[in-house]
């Protein structure tokens, strides 16, 4: 193995840990909290966690194994049934995100009619859409032999060993690219700016609020009247930032391994294979980030995730404590006979 590989293996161990561990504690805060499993958002982020850590134990593994010894890992049953799997989660974790946007356009924009607008009964009509949407392809792909192992992805994954097929695989290829990547960044970028435009508006009408409060008080102190617009302008930050951190790790994620996906299509372009795992490492590394920025920094999750740690220490503290106690009634038994 060049150095090369052994970084790019020892990065896909490093993701593999990390997204099995953040997905575990997302999994463990929804099975622990009833709050979180009341709200309808919920049902979207334990799609998108099932979502993940099925790509983490069964894409990801694999992957390794190709970056290491170079060929397929496994028989051609198994990296099928893997690349299946790797279009199917691939497209439903995206079809998840943009769910989870339409929701959020939703209680912002529209908050009085929200829980009319989106229960149960219509996030679950969402999800079967996105269940639906998302099986038709790899279903396409494996009943005309689409899938298998990728060389240049180290993976299992969408590929065409017949030359004669070469157009209708490219047509295939742009259709799921725009009806899956494409058309979720734009429900996202459609959504989160109109989240963003009525959170500005929102600002300006708290910022002129202060500020005649502000001019009011006369005798307020310098420091709290400091304090009031720097808190004034992190207002105003906190929204494009959340925003921002929503469609940027979804552009940074996917757009590079979906533009390789396109470019490699044509046969002018030689692509690097270094350059080809980069890109299924960074659409790895969504796995990673997912939990992060949709469940495990929201104020909600890291309540229940501390709750559950302090629920282990304390039991775990009593249990310390009840050996030691034991322990010293047999040294006191002990020293009495």
């Amino acid at each position: 193995m060049s150095i090369w590989e052994v970084i790019l293996a020892f990065v896909v161990v490093v993701l593999m840990l990390v997204a099995l561990l953040a997905n575990v504690l997302v999994l463990m805060c929804f099975l622990y909290s009833a709050d979180i499993r009341k709200q309808v958002p919920g049902l979207f982020i334990l799609n998108l966690t099932f979502c993940n850590l099925l790509m983490t134990v069964s894409n990801m593994p694999l992957t390794l194994a190709g970056i290491i010894y170079k060929s397929q890992p496994g028989g051609d049953q198994i990296c099928h049934i893997v690349g299946f799997l790797e279009t199917f989660l691939t497209t439903n974790s995206m079809l998840s995100m943009a769910a989870l946007s339409i929701d959020r356009w939703i209680a912002v924009v529209f908050p009085l009619s929200y829980h009319s607008k989106m229960r149960y009964r219509d996030a679950a009509l969402i999800l079967s859409y996105t269940w639906l949407h998302s099986v038709s392809f790899p279903i396409v792909a494996a009943s005309l032999s689409w899938v298998g192992f990728h060389h240049l992805y180290a993976s299992c994954t969408l590929y065409n060993k017949r030359p004669e097929d070469r157009t209708q695989f490219m047509i295939f290829t742009g259709v799921f690219h725009t009806l899956s990547f494409l058309l979720s960044l734009i429900v996202l970028c459609f959504t989160y700016l109109k989240v963003l435009k009525v959170a500005r508006f929102h600002c300006k009408r708290i910022d002129v609020i202060t500020m005649q409060t502000l001019v009011l008080l006369v005798d307020i102190h310098p420091s709290v009247r400091e304090r009031c617009l720097e808190e004034q302008k992190r207002r105003r930050q906190r929204a494009t930032k959340k925003i921002s951190t929503f469609i940027g790790t979804f552009i940074l994620c996917f757009a590079p391994y979906v533009i390789t996906r396109l470019v490699e299509l044509s046969s002018v372009v030689h692509i690097n294979s270094h350059w080809g795992i980069i890109s299924k490492c960074l659409a790895y590394s969504k796995v990673v980030s997912d939990p992060f920025v949709y469940s495990l920094l929201r104020h909600q999750y890291k309540k229940t995730w501390k709750d559950i740690i302090n629920k282990i220490l304390k039991r775990s503290s009593i249990n310390s404590s009840a050996l030691t106690s034991e322990s010293h009634n047999q040294n006191i038994l002990q020293l009495n006979e």
